[in-house]
């Protein structure tokens, strides 16, 4: 083989390695879960208020919603895998879960971009989802909030800790929008006991003052 063969071969190789393989993104291959759940109030400002109305109406006083029950690796997550699904998910089954997720676009791009991912079908998907919720007991401090409060991203994840046995800081992250609260995402293995994740816990915000806007 002459030099320029060789160093093409080679130059290939590299190249194929750096490229994540075909398996990361196969339904069910993945190492735990992430539950993420969105401040609703944070959401809700601005145009996206209009535009989102089942989730931001006046009449609304939602405060932690589910933003998604995502399949994570140790490093990197699949997304959007081919699934034998359907890419929509029937309203008669979305509306189910209206009380954590509150409208079909939610639902639809979660099941499309992580629920085709994680092996299960539509339905199965949905219920692990209700049911890595139900796992989670919120702080009072937050399912109770009637004003403003400025919290640091610490003492967030440690209201958490205190009302959720098993639950660890090395477990939890806090993100930010700007400087208030966006989400809390949890990481749970497969069957949804609580379980450390270095990367996703590192990617968290730090801030010492967010604030938390109040549900209407």
């Amino acid at each position: 083989m002459n030099h320029f063969l060789s160093c093409a071969v080679l130059g290939l190789s590299l190249l194929a390695s750096a490229l994540p393989s075909a398996a990361e993104d196969r339904p069910g291959s993945f190492d735990f879960y992430v539950l993420s759940l969105s401040w609703s109030p944070t959401f809700c400002t601005g145009g996206r208020a209009k535009e989102n109305p089942q989730q931001c109406a006046a009449d609304k006083d939602f405060r932690f919603i589910v933003h998604g029950l995502w399949p994570q690796n140790e490093k990197g997550y699949p997304q959007s895998c081919a699934s034998t699904e359907p890419s929509r998910v029937p309203a008669e089954l979305g509306r189910q879960y209206f009380d954590i997720m509150p409208s079909m676009g939610l639902i639809g791009h979660q099941w499309r971009k992580h629920g085709s991912c994680t092996g299960l079908n539509q339905a199965d998907y949905l219920k692990a989802t209700r049911s890595a919720y139900d796992k989670i007991k919120l702080p009072q401090q937050l399912s109770t909030l009637k004003t403003t409060e400025t919290l640091s991203a610490e003492a967030i994840e440690q209201g958490f800790v205190a009302a959720n046995p098993g639950l660890t800081p090395a477990a939890i992250a806090v993100s930010c929008e700007g400087s208030r609260l966006e989400e809390v995402r949890i990481c749970l293995s497969k069957d949804l006991t609580f379980r450390p994740c270095r990367e996703v816990d590192r990617q968290g915000c730090s801030l010492s003052r967010i604030t938390i806007p109040p549900a209407n």
